[in-house]
């Protein structure tokens, strides 16, 4: 866990249709710090209480969707070990050279069951505008837009989601800290590399690679209520919320960016701790697990991914 291996989530690359709408979007609305556009047109952000280089990119595309996602291992020697342990398990590795993104160091790229991009590094560059250090206060400048702290996890969709939790838990040293099982086997896992409640989550769904929703952190419930209205406000599309979660017991709301890629801001879950047993649902209690409040699953947080 956390301290040495798989430290944390690092960075999501998410595909738009329309940079400047995506901007707009993730800046202004949702409250991420603009860090740079790259000659490439891809476009780097963070969030106010991140200290690396960037956490977000925005790559234009003619489809949305989700590039990539990266984890930060604790060194060159931990990159170098799951290396050898990932074409053990007999997936092929790809080598992106350091500077490929700005502030980020060399790189191993695989394809996992799910059919999932997942990138490890060992190396990132502090931001510029980092959370204070040194008589710290709350922050640098004041917090905009819905206030988002940080980038917290993903949920992808995809097949073979038993073997995406073998290649977690045994190749990369992930927790499962809660599932959702029907009798044939899991149909979600929630997996954790810290001692958050879930780093990073799957769904079993027929096509591979989709991707379900980024989250981002808020300081607490009355942050997701402002949320809330900010979406009302400026015609932010709504998915479902505010609720609350029964699996992680996070207070959420979800939308949509223009593109149509599913944004959650939450606040608050339980601790997870290497003992913790696993938390379990039965399928029949989806819903309930879900949303813990509605009890039930509106079918668009079910059948829309990008």
């Amino acid at each position: 866990m956390a301290g040495e291996g798989v430290l944390r989530p690092g960075f999501v690359e998410i595909y738009v249709l329309d940079i400047e709408a995506a901007i707009t979007h993730y800046v202004d609305y949702l409250g991420l710090d603009m860090v740079g556009t790259e000659a490439d047109g891809r476009v780097y952000l963070k969030g106010y209480d991140e200290f690396d280089h960037h956490s977000i990119i925005l790559h234009p595309a003619d489809h949305a969707g989700v590039a990539r996602v990266g984890f930060k291992v604790s060194s060159e020697a931990a990159l170098k070990a799951y290396e050898g342990r990932i074409l053990e398990f007999g997936a092929a590795v790809d080598h992106i050279p350091a500077g490929e993104q700005p502030g980020l160091g060399r790189r191993i790229s695989f394809i996992i069951p799910s059919g999932h991009r997942i990138e490890l590094y060992a190396e990132a560059a502090i931001a510029e505008h980092h959370p204070p250090t040194k008589n710290p206060g709350l922050w640098h400048v004041e917090p905009h837009g819905m206030r988002a702290m940080r980038f917290d996890h993903v949920l992808l969709y995809g097949p073979e989601i038993p073997e995406v939790l073998r290649f977690f838990t045994t190749v990369l040293d992930f927790k499962l800290s809660e599932q959702v099982v029907a009798p044939d086997g899991p149909v979600a896992i929630f997996l954790t590399t810290s001692n958050k409640a879930h780093d990073i989550a799957f769904v079993s769904h027929p096509e591979p690679a989709k991707f379900h929703h980024a989250s981002f952190l808020l300081e607490d419930w009355s942050d997701v209520g402002r949320a809330a209205d900010l979406m009302t406000h400026y015609d932010i599309p709504l998915d479902i919320g505010p609720t609350r979660h029964g699996i992680t017991r996070g207070k959420t709301i979800y939308f949509f960016d223009p593109s149509g890629n599913r944004n959650e801001v939450f606040a608050g879950d339980y601790t997870f701790y290497p003992d913790t047993p696993v938390r379990t649902w039965d399928a029949e209690k989806i819903g309930k697990a879900i949303f813990y409040y509605d009890r039930a699953l509106n079918e668009r947080f079910l059948s829309v991914v990008t």
